[in-house]
C-alpha cells in the first residue's frame, strides 16, 4: 500500500496520506459506421476516446452515460464492457484505472465541456496521434470486432 505521510498542522501528529489510482471510463461510441472520438480542448492534447473521472458515488455505467453526453451530446444505449486498462503510465498526470465501454448512440454529436471538436471516424482509418493508451483500447477492440465477424461467418 502506498502512502506519504503528513504533520497535522494543528497538534503536529503524524498522519498516512494513502494514495491510490483514480477510477475513470472510457467509451467506444458506435455511430454511423465508425466510432466518435473527441479532440482535447486540455493536455495532453490530441484525439481521444469520450470519458473522464468516476464522480464519488457514482457507478461506472453511470458515469460512462454522463461523461458520453457531456463530451458529445449524445444519448448512449447498449452499453457493454470491454475490459478494464491499468498501466500505471498510461496517463502521464496521475494514476488511472480505467473501465472501457462500447455503446451505441444515434443523433448527431456535438463537441462540449472537455471536447474542442469531434468526429467519426472508421475503425480502419483512425488520426495518427491518440492520447493516452487508446490506440492499444481501439487496437482491442478492432480485434473483437474481427472475432465476432468470424464467428458469425462460421
Amino acid at each position: 500500500m502506498s502512502f506519504t505521510t503528513l504533520t497535522c498542522p494543528s497538534c503536529g501528529s503524524t498522519v498516512k496520506q494513502y494514495q491510490n489510482p483514480f477510477p475513470t471510463v472510457d467509451i467506444i461510441i458506435e455511430l454511423d459506421g465508425g466510432i466518435v472520438l473527441i479532440e482535447r480542448r486540455n493536455e495532453p492534447y490530441g484525439w481521444a476516446l469520450p470519458g473522464g473521472f468516476v464522480d464519488y458515488g457514482e457507478s461506472l455505467e453511470s458515469a460512462a452515460v454522463r461523461e458520453a453526453r457531456e463530451e458529445t451530446s449524445l444519448d448512449i444505449s447498449n452499453l457493454r464492457l470491454l475490459g478494464c486498462y491499468s498501466d500505471p503510465a498510461r496517463d502521464d498526470r496521475m494514476h488511472t484505472i480505467s473501465t472501457v465501454y462500447i455503446a451505441v448512440s444515434q443523433g448527431i454529436p456535438h463537441a462540449a465541456d472537455d471536447a474542442l471538436n469531434l468526429a467519426v471516424f472508421k475503425i480502419d482509418s483512425l488520426p495518427a496521434r491518440l492520447c493516452f493508451d487508446h490506440a492499444r483500447i481501439l487496437a482491442d477492440y478492432a480485434a473483437l470486432l474481427t472475432k465476432n465477424k468470424a464467428l458469425l461467418i462460421a
